[in-house]
């Protein structure tokens, strides 16, 4: 009934608002103009013959997470077609770069009934993985409609969610309902899923676990080894919106522990680059090179920022100690398992509640070091570069812990399968 009602309220209301909406968010930069046809279901691509795997990630991150699962389907499946759907321009360019051969990227619709029907009758997947938490009405319900199967994977209901779902759980109830099995992240996930009404919900692992390596670009890689001349390093990593500033105010002190000390920042939002320049320069009287400018890392360059997108590979691979950001902040951190796939050392901050499943299992592994806030992280940072057999043993745990996790992939293939019986037999 819900279902019904937003499908109907969205027809009536596309024309009114929200395609002014949409208007302003192409003014913006945040529609590629180029292929806005995708975004009302009238894709330009042919449909590859065959069985056609279709998988669904909002961002960029739940497309990074799906990279291991679609290199396996198609080790598997020689004949099978993949099609990757994401939302975000940014998730569109990553994807282009690394999804294999027999597999593309197109745009998800805008969440119109018209414009979903017309993209799942022209595609016809033959099973669709969603990815995580992003619930459309139209779009679910134009899958359903055509019996498609519709499996959930990696689905996350944090706490505040589920308080807030169980306030509207025929709601929920009919979202979930459009699907055919549920794969939670954690018991926890699997847990709440069943409470608010999934079918076949169960946890066989965190898919984030399997992640495949970053590309890196071995002649870039090269090039800044050769303007690191062997310095120490230590990289800070996906960091938000102030943390670049509580950790460049202890800058100074730690290179004078440690002299020719390199600090490598990665902002979580590249575009935030030059701000984050300028305010290290003058608050901190740091010595900051620009790497979207083609600044190159010179003796007296005390912080490199590497505000790109698409080398987070080459970091990881140089730096044996890492700080993944988005925890000193409360915004609940971000993916602290690429690092240790890396064989880095790997330190977070407090708040890091977006990964509670996979921080507890870390922890018992002794593969994560958590802080309480910058001064910690400042003085763990000192203790490891001053400390090499403590800093190789850290390496040795996060690597371990890491790459035994990667076996939930098998559990999630085998789910898949099922549904994958080919069409022929």
């Amino acid at each position: 009934m819900f279902i019904g009602i937003y499908n109907n309220l969205v027809r009536i209301l596309y024309p009114i608002a929200i395609r002014r909406y949409i208007q302003k968010r192409k003014k913006i930069g945040k529609e590629d103009i180029k292929r806005f046809n995708e975004r009302v279901g009238k894709p330009i691509k042919p449909r590859p013959e065959g069985r056609l795997v279709w998988l669904h990630g909002a961002s960029v991150g739940e497309s990074i997470s799906m990279l291991p699962l679609i290199n396996k389907l198609l080790e598997i499946y020689p004949d099978i077609h993949v099609m990757v759907t994401t939302g975000t321009t940014t998730s569109a360019e990553v994807m282009a770069k690394r999804l294999p051969e027999r597999a593309f990227h197109q745009y998800l619709p805008i969440d119109n009934p018209l414009f979903t029907n017309r993209f799942v009758r022209y595609w016809q997947p033959t099973i669709t993985l969603w990815f995580e938490s992003e619930f459309w009405p139209a779009i679910l319900s134009s899958i359903k409609r055509r019996n498609i199967p519709l499996i959930l994977i990696n689905g996350r209901i944090s706490n505040k969610s589920f308080k807030r779902w169980q306030q509207f759980d025929y709601i929920i109830k009919e979202l979930l309902g459009c699907f055919t099995a549920c794969l939670g992240q954690s018991e926890e996930d699997a847990y709440r899923l069943r409470i608010l009404g999934a079918k076949d919900a169960m946890c066989l692992g965190n898919i984030k676990y399997a992640g495949l390596p970053m590309p890196v670009d071995q002649e870039k890689k090269a090039e800044i080894q050769k303007q690191i001349k062997g310095r120490p390093i230590w990289l800070v990593s996906s960091t938000h919106h102030d943390e670049e500033y509580k950790i460049g105010r202890f800058l100074k002190e730690l290179e004078a522990k440690h002299p020719k000390l390199l600090t490598i920042i990665v902002p979580r939002h590249p575009n935030r680059g030059p701000e984050i320049c300028e305010k290290l320069q003058k608050e901190y009287n740091l010595n900051v090179a620009l790497r979207s400018e083609n600044q190159p890392i010179t003796p007296e360059t005390e912080v490199y920022l590497a505000d790109t997108i698409g080398e987070m590979g080459m970091w990881y691979e140089l730096s044996p100690i890492v700080f993944v950001g988005g925890s000193l902040i409360p915004h609940g951190g971000q993916n602290f398992m690429e690092p240790s796939r890396y064989r880095a050392a790997v330190i977070v901050g407090p708040h890091m509640h977006n990964f509670t499943d996979a921080m507890n299992r870390a922890k018992h592994a002794d593969a994560i070091m958590q802080v309480n806030d910058v001064l910690e992280l400042i003085d763990l940072t000192d203790q490891l570069l001053g400390n090499k057999e403590l800093l190789e043993a850290k390496r040795s745990l996060a690597y371990n812990w890491a790459t035994s996790e990667a076996k939930v992939l098998d559990g999630i293939v085998e789910k898949i399968q099922g549904y994958l019986v080919n069409e022929d037999s």
